[in-house]
């Protein structure tokens, strides 16, 4: 139990490292006109993610969880969407935030993985990331409730975004 306790207190600490960076660039963007999209999902997506981390645990403490070989592909599958996330991050540099936000002269970013993977970001990263600690965790009960609500946020999310891409592609 230790071991998943102090795994997932390091992939927390990843994450929040990424969402300093979000912040840092959100408010720059914001300031030179960037739009936001998808406002009311965003909230939910950020507060499904927390439930998520909060719940895996909880769940693993409760059912006296110990890391296993399953816990090994947990791991696995987290660490290949932090992996995905960097190169994400990378690519997008500066514009890179955890919301949907549009920047003026915006240009969709067409590099091998976003070429070929029609949003990486959530497919390779948030889905596995997702799947990887609750698999850690032996969280089935946190994948069974809170996984499908955030595909719900998942779907809308891609939605608006597509519908963004459409519009800035007739401009």
């Amino acid at each position: 139990m230790r071991t998943i306790i102090i795994l997932i207190i390091i992939f927390f600490v990843m994450r929040l490292a990424t969402l300093i960076y979000s912040i840092k660039n959100e408010k720059r963007i914001i300031k030179q006109g960037a739009i936001q999209y998808g406002k009311r999902n965003s909230m939910f997506m950020a507060f499904l993610h927390l439930l998520y981390y909060i719940s895996a645990p909880i769940e693993a403490y409760l059912t006296n969880t110990s890391f296993d070989t399953t816990g090994i592909v947990g791991v696995i599958l987290f660490s290949f969407s932090y992996i995905i996330l960097l190169y994400v991050i990378y690519q997008l540099r500066d514009v890179w935030t955890v919301k949907l936000y549009i920047v003026k002269n915006h240009i969709v970013n067409s590099t091998f993985l976003f070429k070929y993977f029609r949003h990486p970001n959530y497919f390779l990263n948030i889905v596995p990331e997702l799947i990887g600690i609750g698999i850690l965790c032996n969280a089935w009960y946190t994948m069974m409730i809170v996984l499908p609500l955030y595909a719900i946020t998942l779907v809308l999310r891609i939605a608006e975004e597509e519908r963004v891409m459409k519009l800035l592609k007739q401009e």
